[in-house]
């Protein structure tokens, strides 16, 4: 199956919201309370903060979809660092890279982060942050595969919890944008 990556425009925040709400419950479901889970998708995966985040041209957002039909089957959101350490101007943050479960092991997610990290350094960043839940083992794994380190820890709440998340991060350079371009297809 042929995946396209594409910039997502204003048009694409319920789109965004459904994959969104997805991927978290198919990641989190048994982890944490229902309520918390379910609020959580309400209001940090719903369509109006991607809309929100669609509007501020601080915001960097793709969609991967299956060619066939255009369905939606992953997303990546870049924006500048909100972390409790030291950032600079420079520094990104790769707010969010969901790949539904399906698409796991297919090369997506590798494609995703290339194309969120090739439009960071083409946009002048030199490192790219990611924090994730600590018990994610596969998400962790996966970064540490894309070249990031870890970089410290942040607390996250959703609900009355609060999780300890893993930060961690990578250099970026700077790439043309005919390389960027050609990693929009499989």
């Amino acid at each position: 199956m042929e995946i396209a990556i594409r910039a997502c425009h204003a048009g694409d925040a319920a789109v965004l919201a459904l994959v969104g709400q997805a991927t978290f419950l198919e990641t989190y479901a048994g982890d944490m309370e229902v309520a918390d889970l379910l609020a959580h998708c309400q209001v940090e995966h719903g369509a109006a903060r991607y809309a929100g985040w669609l509007a501020d041209p601080a915001y960097r957002l793709w969609i991967a979809e299956a060619t066939a039909g255009q369905a939606p089957v992953g997303y990546a959101v870049v924006c500048p660092p909100d972390l409790p350490m030291a950032t600079d101007d420079s520094d990104a943050e790769l707010l969010r890279i969901y790949v539904l479960h399906r698409f796991h092991g297919t090369g997506l997610g590798a494609r995703l982060m290339q194309t969120a990290c090739d439009t960071a350094a083409a946009a002048g960043a030199g490192r790219m942050f990611v924090s994730l839940y600590d018990d994610n083992h596969q998400a962790r794994a996966f970064y540490a595969r894309q070249g990031f380190a870890d970089a410290g820890r942040r607390p996250f709440r959703i609900g009355a919890s609060v999780y300890d998340d893993l930060v961690m991060v990578r250099s970026l350079t700077p790439v043309s944008a005919s390389s960027s371009a050609s990693n929009r297809r499989s």
